[in-house]
């Protein structure tokens, strides 16, 4: 797996396309990029570059400008007006994942197929939360068609002057006009079809601008005619309602170099007779295609169905600040990364690239944020830092997937391996083969399946298998693959996961979706398809506590359900400090530098001292597992079985709540051993902490 996508495709019969051809907007996370694009270049055999699409940026001035700087060395810094005359000097700055000197287009002569990088040609903002609709509506007016009679000899807007001399587009626009002033009597986006798109060109949102910071309340009474907005609600915006001039990259281009500045635009407003009047450009004001995309928000789960939706606005680059102030001054509140990570947290989904840990991506982001944490770690004094060693926390600065799922393989291969032991139900099951294939076999297939005889055929599993090819190792004298990580997706098995964790919901609709009960012989089953894989889980504590990245997630024993039983106020068991046993290493290699450092001193004695050092030497941290880690599973009195990767208090829920994977050998193993009262409950502990809380898993689809 590479990583997640999303993508629109560009609508076809409307009155301004006459072209056959198809254009596919694929929208990607920056650190996906490389890896995406090379396998779609490769898969559309785009190879060749197109002429004119290397960008060399413009480095030297130019003998004006060169004349400007000289003139201004030994001056007073002060600020020369040139009137109407000056002309800005236009700055452009790399978007970061290119080389300015790389094409950015390429074509393929057998297919016909183009792919165009799109990075930093166009501007996508996203509005969360039930006042989307009033602050779009209020900040963004749809443009006015032009008349004939008007002056447009200076205008440089010919596109739009052509587009209005059309009838068809014309009654077009007013269509989408029309549908965009019903979403002011729509209460929330939620309301709206998934994934609605509207098309629309407004005017300049900078002319509409309020002088004062003020917060847009929704206004149902708008918009009176409810007919019209139930036909919205149920069947959605049409097809050719969709369109937008914003696919077509030379009516951007105009658009963006055709822009007014602002200074000009202040200019205007100085000029007027009243101050603070309306500013009327007529044809010389810019017209801007946007799009509109309606996002579902939190689409898994029975609780909070739909929070977090909104709408995404694209428009030509260029224009970003111009729609960014009217938004904040109409009341949008401005989120960075932290608040990104925290909204889907709240919306229970993974967060790009971090909740990936089975693409390339995921991977690199998990290094280097455990190469920064450890840094701002060492920074610390050694008194001032845990000591993760004696909490028993082998990984705290990242979360060691493959040794986990390859430790519970194990774990159940080796209690397979060894005489029969009884099932919770009382049968007894055979011992299991060593190796486990990750392509189905003719012996044994995954069945999950009731009296009906519906089951998990490969159709189902084709997004959470692991291809032999890339992913699998062969073991001597056997010619079956050995597996790797993958993460679960299939979202029939993870309704029977759902089902079996306790979810009362997804128990009550099991019976009629073919699911069958909690057995040994179903867990060996997906077990035996999936050896090592990864479950996406939603944590919620039951008492205090609160959560955080890296938490791990344990198995409780019987001894802790028990006293939870008695106890509903019982806290959670409490891990034992564990024996450092680096801590003497360290002081013996601290007290033989400076032993060598009395005996000879000086800087030869260091170059001494640093050619003495044997390769591949790793020096030891106090308060860090040195070397390869132990089997983390076993490691703690409580058996390790995933780990969190987003965890705070919710204000959503009034209690903690987290986000994180765990082991599906593991999860299988614990529910079925496990009472049907208590199914489903685990243990937190933090890693800077020896106390488990109790939690209670759930598998949202």
């Amino acid at each position: 797996m590479l990583g997640p996508v999303t993508f629109i495709w560009k609508p076809q019969g409307t009155p301004a396309d006459t072209s056959e051809s198809r254009q596919l907007w694929i929208w990607l996370h920056p650190t996906l990029k490389q890896d995406i694009l090379e396998e779609i270049k490769a898969a559309c055999q785009c190879m060749e570059p197109t002429k004119s699409a290397v960008c060399i940026p413009d480095s030297l001035l130019t003998p004006s400008q060169e004349k400007g700087q000289t003139e201004k060395i030994g001056r007073k810094r002060k600020w020369e007006d040139d009137g109407e005359n000056a002309e800005p000097i236009k700055k452009i700055i790399g978007d970061g994942t290119r080389d300015p000197l790389q094409p950015y287009s390429w074509l393929s002569p057998t297919t016909g197929i183009m792919i165009s990088d799109l990075t930093m040609e166009m501007n996508r903002f996203r509005l969360i939360g039930p006042l989307s609709h009033a602050i779009l509506t209020e900040a963004l007016k749809a443009a006015s068609v032009h008349i004939e009679g008007e002056d447009t000899e200076k205008t440089p807007h010919r596109w739009w002057i052509e587009t209005c001399k059309n009838p068809d587009s014309v009654s077009l626009h007013h269509r989408q006009e029309g549908i965009f002033g019903l979403l002011g009597g729509i209460t929330s986006p939620a309301e709206i079809p998934a994934g609605t798109v509207l098309g629309l060109t407004v005017g300049d949102p900078r002319i509409n601008l309020p002088q004062k910071r003020s917060r847009v309340l929704p206004n149902p009474e708008k918009c009176q005619d409810n007919e019209k907005v139930r036909q919205l609600l149920l069947e959605g915006v049409p097809v050719e309602c969709s369109h937008s001039f914003l696919w077509n990259p030379d009516i951007c281009k105009s658009v963006t170099e055709n822009k007014i500045s602002d200074q000009d635009l202040n200019r205007k407003r100085s000029e007027l007779l009243v101050p603070g009047s309306q500013l009327l450009l007529g044809p010389h004001e810019s017209k801007v295609p946007i799009l509109l995309i309606q996002q579902p928000g939190k689409a898994t789960g029975d609780d909070q169905r739909g929070w977090g939706s909104g709408w995404d606005v694209l428009l030509p680059k260029g224009w970003g600040m111009a729609f960014w102030i009217p938004f904040v001054y109409r009341g949008a509140r401005v989120g960075g990364l932290k608040e990104t990570v925290m909204h889907s947290q709240y919306k229970g989904s993974p967060n790009v690239p971090g909740d990936f840990p089975d693409c390339p991506a995921g991977v690199r982001f998990a290094q280097e944020q455990a190469k920064n944490l450890l840094e701002k770690y060492t920074r610390r004094p050694p008194a001032k830092r845990p000591n993760y060693v004696k909490l028993g926390t082998l990984a705290p600065f990242c979360c060691p997937w493959e040794q986990l799922t390859r430790d519970w393989e194990s774990r159940v291969q080796a209690r397979e391996e060894s005489p029969a032991i009884p099932s919770p139900g009382g049968e007894e099951s055979g011992p299991r083969r060593d190796v486990v294939p990750c392509a189905p076999t003719a012996q044994r297939t995954l069945q999950l399946s009731d009296d009906a005889g519906t089951s998990l055929n490969d159709a189902d599993m084709m997004d959470t298998d692991c291809p032999a090819p890339a992913g699998t190792k062969w073991v001597a004298g056997r010619g079956a693959p050995r597996s790797l990580l993958c993460v679960v997706r299939s979202r029939k098995l993870l309704r029977q996961l759902s089902a079996w964790c306790g979810d009362s919901r997804a128990a009550q609709r099991a019976p009629g979706r073919g699911q069958q009960d909690l057995t040994r012989e179903a867990c060996l089953s997906i077990s035996d398809r999936f050896p090592r894989a990864l479950v996406w889980v939603r944590l919620s504590l039951l008492s205090k506590g609160s959560p955080e990245p890296h938490t791990m997630i344990c198995v409780p024993a019987e001894e802790d359900l028990l006293q939870l039983s008695r106890d509903r106020l019982y806290r959670g068991p409490q891990e034992s400090k564990h024996s450092d046993p680096f801590k003497s290493k360290i002081r013996k290699q601290k007290e033989q530098k400076k032993r060598e450092k009395r005996q000879s001193p000086g800087p030869a004695a260091a170059e001494g001292l640093a050619e003495g050092d044997p390769p591949g030497h790793q020096a030891l941290t106090l308060g860090l597992w040195s070397g390869p880690l132990p089997v983390v599973t076993s490691h703690c009195s409580r058996v390790l079985l995933g780990f969190v990767t987003q965890g705070d208090f919710s204000m959503a829920v009034g209690c903690g709540a987290a986000l994180g994977f765990v082991s599906l050998t593991g999860l299988l193993d614990m529910l079925s051993s496990q009472p049907g009262a208590e199914r489903g409950l685990v243990l937190l502990r933090p890693p800077a902490s020896l106390q488990y809380r109790f939690a209670r898993i759930a598998i949202e689809v």
